[in-house]
């Protein structure tokens, strides 16, 4: 496909996001997930929340707006690989702070201080990465950062800034936030504690895959499939992580072979999830 072509294809509406996509994952895991964000007063909105609450999502806290709802466009080559996207997050952008409410007000954590894991998604703008990432508020929360794509690694770079997070990146991401090519995950994954990462995770498509924090660099390496999508992957990849680490111990990181087992799990999730039909 190139600039002014018009070219066959089938195009497929769905609910989707990287917030969205891992918590579904979470609890088809069986692990209870709350979506924070925005949303559209509208139909569409309605909708949406409605069919994810059916899934088992917790979406009583999502601000609504008078704005319409975000969407996304993925333009996929015949092989699942995303040739272009478009991301409409103007919503989320417009609502700011206001998002982190339920967090901060005692709706969902006492004396606004939040200890559970909080997964952030790279498309909310940069001041409310920083304060997930910085105010004191989070500081004894578990966050896992996720980019959105490539395109927003760089709005990640706040999370070398936390004591208690862990980075999810693919490796063109790591090397845009240390910008030097890296030969594959293991070196990208320490490259990233080296700026300050207090763990990394790293995936390479196909490739193995890593995990460094301040005790040792793991590795996994997922099996050879043929993809007939890519897209969401990564979503499948933290998702499973999360939920197993959670399951091994909701209080505590998980180190050593345990550790090894967990990215080895992800890896194979996002393996199988790549293989599926998609009608």
């Amino acid at each position: 496909m190139r600039p002014g072509n018009d070219v066959p294809g089938r195009i497929r509406r769905r609910p989707g996001g990287v917030a969205l996509n891992i918590a579904l994952a979470l609890v088809q895991h069986g692990q209870p997930a709350i979506l924070i964000g925005t949303m559209g007063d509208d139909a569409e909105g309605d909708s949406l929340i409605a069919e994810l609450t059916a899934a088992g999502i917790d979406c009583s806290h999502i601000l609504r707006t008078e704005d319409p709802t975000d969407h996304y466009l993925a333009i996929e080559t015949p092989d699942g690989e995303v040739f272009g996207a478009i991301a409409d997050c103007a919503s989320l952008e417009k609502a700011g702070d206001a998002i982190l409410a339920p967090l901060r007000n005692g709706a969902l954590a006492q004396n606004g201080t939040w200890c559970g894991p909080v997964v952030i998604d790279g498309n909310l703008p940069v001041p409310v990465l920083e304060t997930l990432a910085t105010h004191e508020d989070f500081a004894n929360a578990r966050l896992s950062f996720v980019p959105a794509s490539p395109g927003k690694a760089e709005r990640l770079r706040v999370a070398l800034q936390t004591r208690n997070g862990t980075l999810f990146v693919n490796r063109t991401e790591a090397e845009i936030l240390t910008g030097r090519p890296l030969s594959d995950a293991a070196e990208a994954a320490h490259a990233l504690r080296t700026l300050g990462a207090h763990r990394a995770v790293v995936t390479d498509g196909p490739r193995m895959a890593a995990l460094c924090d301040a005790r040792e660099v793991l590795r996994a390496t997922p099996p050879r499939v043929s993809a007939t999508t890519t897209t969401g992957a990564g979503d499948v990849f933290l998702a499973t992580f999360i939920a197993a680490e959670l399951a091994n111990d909701p209080h505590t990181e998980a180190s050593g072979e345990t550790a090894r087992a967990i990215l080895q799990a992800a890896a194979d999730a996002a393996a199988a999830h790549v293989t599926k039909a998609t009608s």
